[in-house]
């Protein structure tokens, strides 16, 4: 199992405002589906920040965001360590497969995996 990236989730209503307070900080968005967005470092693409009004499709909304390689193998191996699931493991029609966890910090963590395309 490997990490792609880890990116912080921030809940806000100040969309915009953090939109433009992080692009002065050279941010540019490179996503955005109406109740989250992401911002990236252009030199950077890995760095990047989230910003949501609230999680769509799940009941709460998570602290961070962990991209990994394979969410099917790291789900079995936090559920079988008695990790608490708070969101099942499930395809989104944005393209990821993903889950909840909280961590012993009561951080809740999206762990989710690019859905592959094409066939």
């Amino acid at each position: 199992m490997a990490v792609r990236r880890i990116v912080p989730v921030i809940r806000t209503a100040a969309t915009r405002e953090s939109h433009d307070f992080y692009g002065l900080l050279g941010f540019e968005e490179v996503m955005d589906h109406g109740w989250i967005s992401t911002l990236a470092s252009p030199s950077v693409p890995a760095a990047q920040l989230s910003f949501t009004t609230g999680d769509r499709t799940a009941p709460v909304t998570p602290d961070l965001s962990v991209e990994v390689d394979d969410v099917d193998a790291v789900h079995a191996a936090l559920r079988d360590s008695g990790a608490e699931i708070v969101h099942p493991l499930q395809d989104e029609e944005w393209g990821v497969r993903r889950f909840f966890v909280r961590d012993p910090n009561g951080r809740v963590v999206n762990v989710l995996s690019h859905l592959k395309r094409g066939g």
